[in-house]
């Protein structure tokens, strides 16, 4: 009897799986990464008593105080170069961007100062400083409130600039990103801050900076990052049934970029569409694209094709349904790819 109760012990303790919406794997990741280290502190508008504005701080500040999660002035070139100076002395800070269209202010910082400091250094002084911007559409928020910024950063040299998908790759991913010895621009896709998905709670970390195939296929491969995994997933069962298969690979690092799950895949279905929420022009998608086509050439049976938003800046939100990338669109690019 006492043998078979230790089982019943033991299976339910294997039970690590937990489902929680984007937003609450985010906030129990950097919970888990402040419990870990106390050199991890917050910092931003609003992420103390407000828990910020999609609340993924929630409760932090009153569980580890205000001396670690800190509730600043609107002013986030000031944020950013108070965590520079904090990063100098050892701390571990993760600064929160209200908001993608806020981040410029701050740009000079990051772009001049935080990615250059350890090369000006000669590598002699490591800025363990995280940036998290919620970016991109789907919430039908005003100006400046609803951008795509991440390939300014990943333009930079110096920056580390990652997009998690799903609320598994928030927790692991944010406590990784805060791991690192180098700056990391961390893209959070607001439009997925509220659906829900499994966290397994006691598994191990994917490597931060690695792409990852989320569904098998053999016709056309389709790749994004952030938000555009979901859409791309939607439009790969939908060209399923009408009799074609796609994989689809996430991104998930947009710098350093890993290539071979996407070399790997276009060898094998001589196919690629890239979808992307940001303008087309001089993108991620972009970048991916042309290495592509440099490295898997002979392997194609047609062009790499890209589908995003149009090179115009982000407009009022009730036209976001036409700006933005839907399955409509990708399964579009899907056919004119297979026409060839």
């Amino acid at each position: 009897m006492a043998r078979a109760l230790r089982g019943v012990v033991r299976r339910r303790s294997a039970v690590t799986l937990e489902t929680m919406p984007f937003s609450k794997a985010l906030n129990a990741g950097l919970r888990k990464a402040m419990e870990d280290d106390p050199k991890v502190l917050l910092m931003g508008e609003d992420i103390g008593k407000l828990g910020g504005v999609f609340r993924v701080t929630e409760h932090l500040q009153r569980d580890f105080g205000e001396q670690r999660v800190l509730d600043t002035p609107l002013a986030e070139s000031g944020i950013v170069g108070t965590a520079i100076g904090l990063a100098m002395v050892g701390f571990r800070p993760v600064i929160e961007i209200q908001f993608d269209g806020f981040v410029f202010p701050a740009f000079d910082q990051i772009t001049t100062q935080l990615a250059k400091l350890t090369n000006r250094h000669e590598g002699n002084l490591s800025l363990p400083i995280v940036i998290r911007i919620p970016y991109g559409g789907h919430i039908g928020a005003v100006e400046h409130h609803q951008e795509s910024p991440e390939a300014y950063f990943a333009h930079t040299p110096g920056l580390r600039v990652v997009s998690p998908s799903t609320p598994n790759d928030a927790y692991w991913m944010i406590q990784e990103a805060i791991a690192s010895n180098d700056p990391v621009i961390f893209m959070e896709p607001k439009s997925r801050y509220w659906p829900k998905g499994e966290v397994d709670l006691a598994g191990s970390a994917a490597p931060l900076h690695s792409s990852r195939v989320v569904r098998t296929g053999s016709d056309v491969t389709l790749v994004g990052h952030g938000a555009m995994v979901t859409t791309l997933l939607q439009a790969a069962a939908l060209a399923e049934s009408e009799g074609t298969s796609c994989e689809v690979v996430d991104v998930r690092s947009l710098s350093p970029i890993d290539y071979e799950p996407i070399l790997n895949s276009v060898r094998k279905t001589g196919r690629m569409v890239y979808a992307q929420e940001a303008p087309g022009f001089t993108s991620i998608g972009s970048e991916v694209a042309a290495t592509v086509m440099e490295r898997a050439f002979y392997a194609l049976e047609a062009p790499v094709l890209r589908v995003s938003g149009y090179d115009t800046p982000f407009p009022p939100a009730k036209l976001e349904g036409t700006y933005l990338p839907d399955a409509d669109r990708i399964l579009e690019a899907v056919d004119r790819s297979l026409a060839y």
